[in-house]
């Protein structure tokens, strides 16, 4: 593969302008002699050999795919701004079409982050959907009140999107900023509603079609299965995860080649995650650590296994930093580059097999409309019964990703996970889509679909006593008893997340989780943090002391 090694950085969003520039030429020779020697010298490590990817051209799978979504005509692509003026977009500059991408060389990053402007002045950047002023400042390496803009920006919360806002430019090396793949189709939104997995894993015909793999909570499952139950689970996408499955071992429409890509078919060789549902969980963990750390602010820079380290651009969208992290987590830095490239890696594979995903996003997006709150909730259990707040702000699924959970367990004389009278109760009006394997999916705007509007997520809901599905419930019906069923759990209680446009929701973010008043806090690490309502305060505490009760007034 042939990439460019200048170091540019551009920064292309929609019907938006941004600056080109590039190094003085004595500066570039001496990046790339740098450059040079850090990799001379972590080639010499007994690191693992990758493999060439399985996907080799977009014309080779054209006649590989048995049927393709309809093709919709693109009104515009999200990377085609022109960089300099509307006379000069050609084919030659980098983000004017995804074909044109250019991937900035990774570049080590440890020396201080850099407190001196760029000489050719602050960035103009337009907000986009999921922005705050905390991630944003924590991505551009500036503080809060460096970022300005011609309206007022709102202290806490979502900014709208396409708002224009004035950065400092603090970062001249960075990886690409070209955007490879909508939130919407990392998201399991309403764009992959109609999608059947299952059937699209049985018309390709590949190896992944008569696999099969045992779920803890299922059973023995078929590959197209196991696919769909982890991508609903995760409220990640099915073609996505379909898609690095082909990408990366060929198990879609063809066989895998090697051992290894048959026991360890996403490329991450563990023994303890061998198998196509471990491998997928893996998968996703790294994805949503990626998506949701570059969402909430917690996440900056990249570590390939060469231990090459770049900073993510500032101006990446999450579905593109999802899979900028993911690759770099089994790649080294020249075959992450190959897996980005636009013309032989991940976004060509993805266009080939499922159609263009920025002509889908144009229609579901954005997944964060403007002013967007929660609804009223109440806490989750019976009035004036003692609970305890056990968990704050942790992953909503897999054990990392979005800070979208707490926890709450009932008063008890027996620690540990033992049966319980205690109720679990809607915390708004909806209805019941799915009663299953310890889960409970309220949809709270009632069309009967997880990808759309606020949906509320139980976790642990014991099988005795549950609600069944496609229910209608109000506010503090009986939705089943907490217990230990559903996932890894030391003792008995409710986990408890929400989504909106299949999206996890921080709970400690732009819109906190907020049950009768109580809002929550995170603590900085997963499972501690507080509850306050006007002057009280709660204290998570896993063993349910004094300062972690709760109880839900009438």
């Amino acid at each position: 593969m042939q990439q460019s090694l200048s170091f540019k950085n551009f920064f292309a969003t929609k019907a938006r302008r941004t600056r080109r520039f590039s190094l003085s030429l004595c500066d570039f020779v001496v990046k790339i002699f740098v450059l040079g020697l850090l990799l001379t010298v972590v080639s010499g490590c007994n690191l693992p050999m990758q493999k060439s990817p399985a996907f080799v051209a977009p014309s080779e799978y054209e006649q590989a795919v048995p049927e393709r979504l309809p093709t919709l005509e693109a009104t515009e692509t999200p990377t085609e701004t022109p960089l300099e003026s509307e006379s000069d977009a050609s084919s030659e500059q980098p983000g004017v079409t995804p074909e044109a991408v250019v991937m900035a060389t990774p570049i080590p990053t440890d020396t201080p982050l850099p407190t001196i402007d760029h000489p050719d002045g602050p960035l103009l950047y337009y907000s986009q959907a999921g922005d705050t002023l905390e991630a944003l400042a924590v991505r551009f390496g500036v503080r809060i009140d460096e970022i300005e803009s011609t309206v007022p920006l709102p202290e806490s919360g979502f900014i709208n999107p396409n708002q224009l806002l004035i950065i400092p430019q603090r970062f001249t090396n960075t990886t690409s900023s070209a955007h490879l793949l909508p939130d919407s189709e990392f998201v399991y939104t309403l764009s992959a509603i109609d999608f059947s997995t299952v059937r699209y894993v049985n018309e390709a015909g590949g190896y992944l079609r008569n696999a099969h793999d045992y779920l803890s909570t299922s059973g023995e499952s078929t590959g197209g299965e196991v696919v769909q139950q982890i991508a609903l689970d995760n409220s990640i996408n099915p073609r996505l995860l379909l898609a690095l499955l082909e990408y990366q071992s060929g198990w879609v429409y063809g066989q895998p080649a090697t051992l290894a890509d048959e026991e360890y078919p996403l490329g991450k060789i563990a023994f303890n995650q061998k198998g196509l549902a471990d491998q997928l969980k893996w998968a996703v963990n790294q994805l949503s650590i990626g998506y949701y750390g570059w969402r909430e602010g917690r996440l900056s820079e990249i570590t390939f296994t060469d231990g090459v380290t770049a900073h993510l651009a500032p101006d990446l969208n999450a579905g593109t930093a999802a899979l900028q992290y993911y690759f770099a987590q089994i790649y080294d830095s020249p075959t992450w580059l190959a897996a980005l490239d636009s013309k032989i890696g991940i976004p060509a594979l993805y266009e080939q097999m499922f159609g263009s995903p920025w002509s889908r996003a144009q229609v579901v997006e954005p997944i964060f409309p403007p002013d967007i709150e929660q609804p009223e909730l109440d806490l989750p259990f019976i009035e004036n019964r003692t609970w305890s707040y056990t968990g704050g702000p942790h992953g909503a699924w897999e054990r990392d990703g979005s800070w979208a959970a707490i926890d709450f367990a009932p008063a008890t004389s027996v620690s540990g996970c033992v049966p319980s009278d205690a109720w679990v109760t809607a915390v708004g009006d909806g209805v019941v889509t799915r009663a299953e394997r310890g889960i409970v999916v309220l949809d709270l705007d009632g069309d009967g679909f997880e990808q759309t509007g606020w949906v509320i997520i139980y976790l642990h809901i014991a099988t005795e006593g549950r609600t069944g599905a496609k229910r209608m419930v109000n506010a503090g019906d009986l939705l089943g008893h907490p217990s230990c069923e559903g996932g890894h759990a030391t003792g008995t209680h409710v986990h408890i997340a929400r989504k909106y446009n299949g999206e996890w929701i921080a709970a400690d973010g732009p819109i906190p989780f907020v049950l009768s008043g109580w809002a929550a806090h995170s603590a900085g690490e997963p499972y501690k943090g507080t509850l306050t309502r006007e002057q009280d305060t709660i204290t998570a505490n896993q063993y349910g002391s004094g300062v972690s009760v709760i109880m839900r007034e009438k």
